[in-house]
């Protein structure tokens, strides 16, 4: 079943809907991202990814379980309190 129809989207609108995403013409609103997400098993956080390696660890992620994300949470902060915050970065 094509990926358009899988998150909801009429029939007959989900390709060239699903083709207007892919090309940038229209935006998705944010319940179509997160149907999206469902059927790609992605989080909706991918798609508003700043870059691919952050859309891959979003991605990567999602398929872990509990404990492996408290490890990775985890092991993240260690390397962030060990690292000195980029400079062009703005909280």
């Amino acid at each position: 079943m094509e990926l358009g129809v899988r998150a909801g989207i009429d029939e007959s609108t989900a390709s060239a809907r699903i083709n207007q995403y892919e090309r940038g013409k229209h935006t998705p609103d944010f319940l179509t991202v997160c149907n999206l997400a469902r059927v790609l098993c992605v989080d909706a956080a991918y798609f508003y990814a700043e870059d691919d390696a952050l859309a891959d660890l979003s991605a990567l992620y999602v398929r872990l379980r509990a404990e492996e994300r408290k490890m990775v949470m985890d092991f993240a902060t260690l390397l962030a309190s060990r690292t000195a915050a980029p400079s062009d970065t703005t909280w």
